[in-house]
């Protein structure tokens, strides 16, 4: 994947804002390629600049956490997300109340 879509990724992840969550799939299509929710969690799990780059507040497009290597994993995640505000239905997020807008 190229450096640029890297630094898209990056840059729409740092706009979403407390409280709400953006799906890998929605970030690749805000950046241009629909199909690149994977390279997305790929980019992800290597982001050099956390927590300026809240890779927390990515979730799967059902509101499952997935992958998350800052101490206890999906744990922490799921601690970080609550303490911003972010509601949950069991151990989902609840996309309907949490899905960021994600206008460019």
């Amino acid at each position: 994947m190229d450096t640029l879509f890297k630094e898209k990724i990056y840059k729409l992840t740092r706009r979403i804002p407390k409280g709400k969550v953006a799906t890998y799939g929605q970030l690749a299509l805000l950046a241009g390629k629909p199909k690149a929710a994977r390279a997305v969690g790929g980019f992800m799990r290597t982001n050099p600049d956390a927590p300026r780059t809240p890779c927390h507040r990515v979730v799967a497009k059902n509101g499952a956490l997935t992958g998350y290597s800052m101490k206890k994993g999906i744990i922490t995640k799921k601690q970080i997300l609550r303490a911003e505000g972010v509601p949950f239905r069991g151990e989902r997020v609840d996309i309907k109340k949490a899905l960021w807008a994600g206008v460019i």
